[in-house]
């Protein structure tokens, strides 16, 4: 795990991941939690965000994970 973490795709796609979609998991647990005003949010903006940043994001992961085991096999 370490050794993927240590690629510069994996991270980039985990920040994007982190970014584009931290936002509306937040918005979503404090409303289940009861400290956002609305108990059921339509945050627009945010979902959009998180469905335009999420498969970019998984496909870096991707990326980064296949050249570590690439490079690992080839040394």
């Amino acid at each position: 795990m370490w050794e993927y973490l240590k690629s510069w795709w994996v991270r980039a796609g985990l920040v994007g991941l982190v970014v584009g979609s931290g936002p509306l998991v937040s918005i979503m647990v404090a409303a289940r939690l009861g400290f956002y005003h609305d108990p059921n949010p339509n945050p627009v903006f945010l979902g959009m965000l998180a469905g335009l940043t999420f498969w970019p994001s998984v496909a870096l992961i991707a990326f980064g994970i296949w050249r570590r085991r690439k490079q690992a096999h080839a040394a």
